[in-house]
């Protein structure tokens, strides 16, 4: 897809000297990079956990994700530097048709994959293809831009208007780009689970008495695989064997209703702490 367009915009580009569609020809071609580089970190998180790497290679995709913020900071400088200049110079665009049309059938094209990326996301819960998409529906928005912007420029006479276009894409794609920075460096700093996740998982172990001394939860994610990790009383007088035998029938269960999570318990004799560490709410969060 990124191909086609590319080769679509770059002929465009050539015969309207729109700087708007310009922005939206790199734009397209970052698109390009970026997809190789999710297809890259993708394959390498999906990789199993091995000696070297025991909690997996998830985080590749949070580093591809990052990779790919860098490609659309330069890209917005690119863009917002060069319509800056030919606002200053006022020059006008050519053979706005032209222009127009490909910009269409480039709408027409991103709305199908962007329907595919959606799928896939719903799927996989990927940061790396949530970041790609991101790319692709500023598509949507950018070859918008291009029609406003030859319209007016050509068909209105507003002169500058396509470089204030070009100057209102560079800055959306700086504004992807924070945004896809932040959720790429949750990962990486393995920030807590969304409150949401988070509740529906406490929620969850409320249902099964055993659980019922559980206390200093942790979560984190990485990729699409996700970690909880919590301490749990149980009875000082029950064996290792006898808390196992107990537990991990409900550990199991917790499994199957999370898919893709790694669930670890640490036992505890009933009543003990280890505060250090241990934030006051994580004690404050021992199921009724």
């Amino acid at each position: 897809m990124a191909l086609f367009l590319i080769s679509l915009k770059a002929w465009a580009s050539v015969q309207t000297s729109s700087m708007a569609m310009l922005g939206s020809l790199a734009d397209s071609t970052l698109d390009l990079a970026a997809s190789i580089v999710v297809l890259v970190g993708v394959r390498v998180a999906a990789i199993p956990a091995d000696r070297d790497h025991r909690f997996g290679h998830g985080k590749a995709e949070a580093l591809s994700a990052l990779a790919q913020v860098i490609i659309i900071s330069i890209s917005a400088l690119f863009i917002g530097y060069k319509s800056i200049e030919r606002l200053l110079e006022g020059a006008q665009t050519a053979d706005a048709e032209l222009g127009i049309g490909v910009s269409l059938v480039a709408m027409a094209f991103t709305m199908g994959l962007l329907a595919y990326q959606r799928y896939v996301i719903t799927r996989t819960g990927s940061v790396a293809i949530s970041t790609d998409q991101l790319h692709y529906a500023s598509d949507l928005m950018l070859n918008g831009s291009v029609i406003a912007a030859l319209v007016l420029d050509q068909y209105a006479g507003v002169v500058g208007a396509d470089a204030v276009f070009g100057i209102l894409i560079a800055l959306w794609l700086a504004r992807g780009a924070w945004l896809s920075s932040a959720r790429a460096l949750d990962q990486l700093m393995d920030r807590e689970w969304p409150n949401t996740l988070r509740e529906k998982f406490l929620a969850a172990a409320r249902e099964y008495p055993e659980l019922a001394g559980l206390h200093d939860l942790r979560t984190r994610t990485s990729g699409t695989h996700n970690f909880v990790q919590f301490h749990l009383w149980v009875p000082a007088t029950w064996t290792v064997r006898e808390a196992h035998d107990r537990i991990d029938p409900v550990e199991e269960k917790l499994q199957q209703r999370f898919p893709n999570t790694e669930i670890l318990i640490h036992l505890d004799p009933e009543g003990h702490t280890d505060r250090e560490g241990v934030l006051p709410s994580d004690i404050a969060e021992k199921p009724e």
